[in-house]
């Protein structure tokens, strides 16, 4: 890994959000095979009503269109608030491993939020009380973020060594070119 200290944290919560939106998109897509008994909101906007409560009551307002509206952002800003931090803590650990250490980590975090701290923090119940389909789906969601999470953070990682410095590079096999993406460029001998 090519970066600073302080830039890793940085490169892992952009990476966590790329991977979040990898994560959003295939829970969308799973969500409809769910049997309509199961295919109550997912955990990201469970959490959110449970912390700030439903449309309509209490903490939430007054119950119209807006507060649903409101809601809708508050859980889109908290599911990838969360993937970001996520994704900064993975790139201070940087396992080694590639996509498999990506997908072991997106399997961590969803066994340490979904059977730990939230369930702790009596959030929601922990997902040995939820059904068996709606965690499958959680496990194969959380483990496409990990999977895109590492791979997110590696293209990164060399986009900021390779793309983002400040003068090209000599190119290893040609004295006096220097090398970039473009192609060589000729430097004066």
């Amino acid at each position: 890994m090519s970066t600073s200290r302080l830039d890793t944290p940085l490169l892992g919560a952009i990476a966590g959000v790329m991977a979040t939106v990898a994560m959003t998109a295939a829970m969308r897509r799973m969500r409809p095979l769910l049997p309509e008994e199961d295919s109550y909101p997912l955990p990201p906007r469970e959490i959110i009503d449970r912390t700030a409560g439903r449309p309509g009551e209490g903490k939430a307002g007054t119950g119209r269109a807006d507060d649903e509206q409101a809601r809708r952002r508050q859980t889109l800003l908290a599911h990838f608030a969360f993937g970001a931090a996520s994704g900064a803590v993975f790139a201070l650990l940087r396992p080694r491993g590639g996509l498999a250490a990506g997908a072991g980590y997106g399997v961590a975090v969803w066994a340490a939020s979904y059977l730990g701290w939230i369930p702790a923090a009596r959030i929601l119940k922990p997902a040995t009380r939820h059904p068996r389909r709606r965690n499958l789906l959680m496990i194969a969601a959380h483990l496409v973020w990990g999977a895109s999470l590492a791979k997110g953070l590696e293209d990164l990682d060399r986009a900021e060594g390779e793309l983002f410095e400040g003068a090209p590079r000599p190119h290893p096999d040609q004295p006096g070119q220097a090398h970039n993406r473009a192609g060589p460029t000729i430097r004066p001998a």
